[in-house]
């Protein structure tokens, strides 16, 4: 199974049209929030399973603030991450993901790419694909991968 991970696109859609090229097939779409009334467009684009949440820059959004969901033997915690300070440190989206029970944690709001893995908890931010922070100012994106065996692997990308 094979998942791409986007968060900050702020309703521009030719970094993610080039994300989802670059990509290939996928099987499940996950945004991380600041869509900025883009979840029509994703909609329209995007041809499987999808989960989309909220971020700061989202107003008036009917979008869930939060969601947790399965993705092979992997629970997966999804939020913008506003909410749990992650701008000053990820402190607080970890303790939340532990206290849910999480294997997996994912969010945004940074606009700079985060990979941790540590005493099982798994804790990402693919970054901005429209608007990066990082050294380099490339826009970012996360492959996630589910083996046969259910465990996950995951591949930062950048776009060409």
């Amino acid at each position: 199974m094979k998942i791409l991970i986007v968060s900050d696109t702020h309703g521009r859609h030719g970094a993610l049209d080039r994300a989802l090229e670059e990509a290939g097939k996928i099987d499940v779409f996950i945004h991380l929030g600041d869509v900025e009334g883009g979840e029509d467009y994703i909609n329209a684009v995007v041809d499987c399973e999808k989960h989309i949440v909220r971020g700061n820059n989202d107003f008036f959004s009917d979008l869930p603030r939060e969601e947790e969901f399965n993705l092979g033997k992997n629970k997966v915690f999804i939020t913008h991450g506003h909410a749990y300070y992650v701008s000053l440190d990820p402190e607080y989206i970890i303790e939340e993901g532990r206290a849910r029970e999480a294997d997996i944690v994912m969010f945004g709001h940074t606009h700079k790419p985060f990979f941790e893995q540590k005493d099982g908890l798994t804790v990402l931010n693919p970054g901005s694909l429209s608007f990066p922070r990082q050294d380099g100012r490339k826009g970012s994106y996360m492959i996630m991968e589910i083996g046969e065996d259910g465990t996950a692997s995951f591949e930062q990308k950048y776009l060409a």
